[in-house]
């Protein structure tokens, strides 16, 4: 962070009638755990530039933070905020300016006006019971990271303008299908795991290095061809029966298939970069058929869990591994020095 963070100092956070003590001179404040029902006994210094007031009891928003016109991150994670609170805030224009904001586990039902914050690069409504992404598309296209996981949204829209877009974070709502991303062809991670998708629509985009379908309801893993940037790829807990569509992921570092319904490794002989392959939870009979199809990746390979498979009952399974693999560090939850 930039400026100085100064805590409050000699107070108690239950004394209502206490005034907590901010230095004047400093431009980040962290109010973090106080426990705070207002902020009665806090002087709001106008040179704040950031201002944290998670894991709070706020239920309100006090209406001196509308005239901190310096500020530039406000983070109200984890209050008790609820859209007739937060209503007042597409009002203030002094604090216009403000580049993160941050309402992350709270008691929101729909996405907050964020029209007039004309610079903001991080939006956070995570945690809440959102049902809608109606309202982004007031989102300026400065936005670099928006996150809306654990709502109950089910259908991805109002968010096509956000071409400037480096990391979208969707994961555990109700979404079926992905589309309406073409645009974003700065982005760099997408997280949708638990949702219900059936189909991989990455909507020709290329630029992903990291990306997340845990645990939803796909059978196929075609439609990653065209991500050559991939360096991680999560898509466990689904029904996935074949490995196909990797050969062209080049940079791939990271692949995690656990729980599905694979009987073989498939696909990955040409990848030369994998460290960490995850396997485990699957119907993989050949010890053999793994070193084969990760041959490539030999002498990479730091990490690989293949638990609960047939092939886990081999003789001498983890020490075929290790002789292998040269710079193996990790058999499923066996460390080695």
């Amino acid at each position: 962070m930039d400026g100085e963070t100064q805590s409050p100092r000699d107070s108690n956070p239950e004394a209502d009638d206490q005034t907590v003590e901010i230095d004047p001179s400093s431009t980040v404040l962290d109010l973090t755990s106080f426990q705070l029902h207002d902020l009665n006994s806090v002087e709001l210094s106008p040179s704040l530039t950031e201002l944290d007031l998670t894991a709070n009891r706020l239920s309100s928003l006090d209406p001196r933070i509308a005239h901190l016109s310096n500020l530039k991150k406000l983070s109200l994670r984890q209050n008790l905020i609820d859209d007739a609170a937060i209503e007042p805030f597409s009002r203030w224009d002094s604090i216009s300016g403000l580049q993160e904001l941050v309402l992350r586990d709270n008691k929101l039902k729909k996405i907050p006006d964020p029209g007039i914050f004309k610079s903001l690069l991080v939006f956070d409504v995570s945690f809440n019971e959102i049902t809608s992404l109606h309202g982004l598309s007031k989102a300026s296209n400065t936005l670099k990271e928006l996150y809306v996981s654990k709502n109950e949204v089910t259908k991805i829209e109002e968010i096509d303008h956000l071409y400037q877009l480096q990391i979208l974070e969707l994961g555990s709502n109700r979404l079926r299908v992905m589309e309406n991303m073409g645009n974003f062809t700065s982005l760099l991670e997408l997280w949708m795991g638990r949702n219900r998708i059936k189909v991989v629509n990455l909507c020709g985009l290329k630029c992903i290095k990291k990306l997340s379908l845990q645990s939803n309801r796909l059978t196929s893993m075609k439609g990653f061809e065209e991500c050559v940037a991939l360096e991680e790829l999560y898509l466990s807990h689904n029904g996935i029966a074949k490995m196909e569509g990797l050969s062209t992921l080049a940079n791939l570092h990271v692949l995690d298939v656990s729980s599905n319904k694979l009987t073989s490794v498939d696909d990955i002989q040409n990848l030369t970069q994998l460290e960490d392959l995850w396997l485990n939870d699957n119907q993989i009979e050949s010890l053999k058929g793994v070193a084969e199809a990760v041959v490539s990746s030999r002498e990479k390979l730091t990490t690989i869990y293949l638990e609960n498979n047939p092939c886990a009952k081999s003789t001498n399974y983890t020490a075929f591994l290790r002789e292998f693999f040269p710079n193996i560090e990790q058999i499923d939850s066996n460390v080695f020095a």
